[in-house]
């Protein structure tokens, strides 16, 4: 195929712009502004560095892109639009609807969804997952693709999931931090002191590359340059909430706020006016998953009478279950206590140690689960109240996953409460 000229993206951009404020504004209701500072980010990736089959979106050699700032919902589905998956009528008259696929914030109900996401901090996260499945379990040089907002890098979480994806040298991993300066009541944190993200993202041992978010060649380098990377990357751009229209661009107050029709119409006309180009992906690489054959499960078992502790028989069933070939485990630094150890001795290929960050762990259970295995993560049974929304969101994402608590009494014995 033909990688379109940098005017065709820049044509795109205009239009995601566009249709983020017709469908927000027909709607009463959506981010347009929030959309519109990436559009720019979105366009060159849609069209010169995504690998992707929208015909197929089963296809286990596809690009993966989470939208981690879900509440850009209205650009995410305006390049579904782009891309002729979504029709125009659907983007004006079912987004934000009720009963409509079109949600305020994106889940699995599109098959083009991988995570439910829109409760910030959790979209960078379960990419660590899915990047962990595509490079040592799938084995496949797919790259994932993680949209983010500059407010959500004041998450602990989003430190987690770099920590890890530093550990694990998850090079086909890239985060796209979307600098727009402005959260929901004003000022983000660090604002535009992209200096100051750089350094957090590199003392977690990330590649760091800043850039000036509205440059289209700025970016496609910048894309170029992660896909070459060596260590999972973090691309910083610094761009303007409300770009492209003049009365809003960088201006407080309108974060969640669709424009009113009369503005809307000023905005599009500023915009240049509705398009309707349909563009394509480039072709994911070929290649398959690796195979992980099914072995015969053979389950333990104990004599009547006999005290066994409960995480010990855990332990020794998981280790049991794992010769089922897509079954995967994953640890917060307790297996010796509770016993996912047996585990990780029979099937150390399919077993990850997430340490103490059980919000990471959850999410990397969700992300693995995106790509078809079946993951059993475990801590002690307290700790997963820390990563409760974590739990409260691989719902929404319809995500399979077995989470294992143990020492799960109202005390531990002589350790207390």
């Amino acid at each position: 195929m033909t990688v379109p000229t940098l005017d065709d993206v820049r044509e795109l951009a205009a239009q995601l712009r566009v249709d983020s404020i017709r469908s927000s504004t027909s709607a009463g209701s959506g981010h347009p502004t929030s959309s519109m500072s990436a559009a720019d980010l979105m366009a060159v990736l849609l069209t010169r560095h995504l690998r992707y089959d929208w015909q197929r979106p089963d296809d286990p050699a596809n690009d993966h892109l989470i939208f981690s700032k879900g509440h850009a919902s209205p650009l995410l589905y305006s390049m579904f639009k782009a891309v002729g998956v979504v029709s125009d009528e659907e983007l004006m008259t079912g987004y934000r609807r009720f009963g409509s696929r079109l949600e305020g914030h994106p889940t699995p109900v599109l098959p083009w969804v991988d995570v439910a996401t829109g409760s910030l901090g959790q979209g960078l996260p379960d990419g660590v997952g899915v990047a962990l499945a595509g490079r040592y379990l799938d084995e496949l040089p797919y790259r994932v693709w993680v949209l983010c907002g500059d407010s959500e890098m004041a998450e602990g979480s989003m430190w987690e999931a770099l920590d890890k994806a530093s550990y694990y040298h998850l090079r086909n991993l890239t985060a796209i931090v979307d600098v727009n300066r402005l959260g929901q009541r004003g000022p983000t944190e660090l604002g535009w002191d992209l200096d100051a993200y750089a350094k957090r993202v590199e003392a977690f041992g990330c590649h760091a590359i800043v850039i000036d978010g509205h440059d289209l060649g700025e970016i496609d380098k910048a894309l170029s340059r992660a896909a070459e990377a060596d260590r999972p990357t973090v691309v910083l751009a610094r761009t303007r909430k409300g770009r492209g229209f003049s009365e809003i661009e960088d201006r407080e107050g309108w974060h969640g706020r669709p424009l009113p029709a009369e503005m809307a119409e000023r905005a599009i006309l500023e915009l240049g006016g509705e398009r309707h180009l349909v563009v394509t992906s480039l072709r994911p690489e070929d290649g398959t998953p690796r195979a992980w054959p099914d072995g015969e499960v053979s389950l333990p078992r104990y004599e009547l009478g006999a005290k066994v502790a409960t995480r010990l028989a855990f332990g020794q069933a998981l280790a049991a279950v794992g010769a089922r070939g897509r079954v995967a485990a994953l640890d917060g630094e307790v297996d010796n206590s509770t016993h996912l150890e047996e585990f990780a001795k029979a099937y150390p290929e399919r077993y990850f140690e997430i340490y103490i960050a059980e919000q990471q762990l959850v999410a990397a259970a969700v992300g693995l689960s995106v790509r078809g295995y079946i993951p059993f993560a475990a801590t002690f049974a307290a700790f997963f109240t820390r990563a409760y929304d974590f739990i409260r969101m691989s719902a929404i994402s319809q995500a399979n996953i077995r989470l294992c608590g143990s020492h799960s009494g109202v005390e531990i014995g002589a350790d207390g409460p």
